[in-house]
């Protein structure tokens, strides 16, 4: 099974849940529908990795503020990678199948350490730098469903388990990306930098 790092810890997640379409702007860039209720989707546990491979021409990348559960509550945050295949993704979506082979492959969760989340979580902020570029920038306000909206709605059909990781949706900015690429995130929280990650492209 794969692991996170949780302040130095392993922790091993039985899964991903994902948010969909939970920024505006992102949701208008794909030329997307605003949806009537959340889209939730799931990795499974062999998607996650720390490390960012190159996967094909076409695979997107989207950043997002994630969230470690511990007593069905959020006691971690971190930031991860929502790795996409395009292509397959629009020929599901035309045919109204589901996603899995376009989201939920090995290697499509790429996670971060995880660190405890102390402070206002309304003041959280996400910093997301592409060959030092800033690509993409998501915070607590741009969000349409709230992460304590976010963790009630999963448990109304779903079991959180604890080490379970949620991906609270991107911010637009989302593209894809090339070998030797370099990622460097940044989290905060009450205007402070409490997590910072690099990943380079192989």
């Amino acid at each position: 099974m794969n692991t996170i790092k949780f302040n130095s810890q392993a922790v091993t997640p039985s899964k991903v849940v994902c948010v969909g379409r939970n920024y505006v702007e992102h949701i208008a860039e794909l030329n997307n529908e605003i949806p009537e209720s959340m889209v939730l989707f799931n990795k499974p546990n062999s998607a996650i990795t720390d490390t960012l491979k190159y996967i094909q021409e076409d695979c997107r990348f989207e950043g997002e503020i994630c969230f470690l559960i511990k007593d069905k509550q959020i006691d971690g945050v971190g930031f991860g990678l929502d790795l996409t295949k395009v292509g397959i993704q629009n020929k599901l979506k035309e045919k109204g199948l589901p996603w899995e082979r376009a989201k939920g492959f090995d290697g499509s969760a790429v996670l971060s350490q995880f660190v405890k989340l102390n402070g206002n979580i309304e003041t959280l902020e996400m910093k997301l730098y592409v060959n030092d570029v800033l690509t993409q920038h998501a915070n607590y306000e741009l969000m349409m469903y709230k992460p304590h909206h976010i963790l009630e709605e999963i448990e109304t059909f779903m079991s959180l388990k604890d080490g379970d990781v949620i991906m609270s949706g991107t911010p637009k900015g989302v593209a894809t990306y090339r070998k030797s690429d370099v990622f460097l995130a940044e989290i905060y929280i009450d205007k402070k930098l409490i997590l910072k990650e690099e990943f380079i492209v192989y």
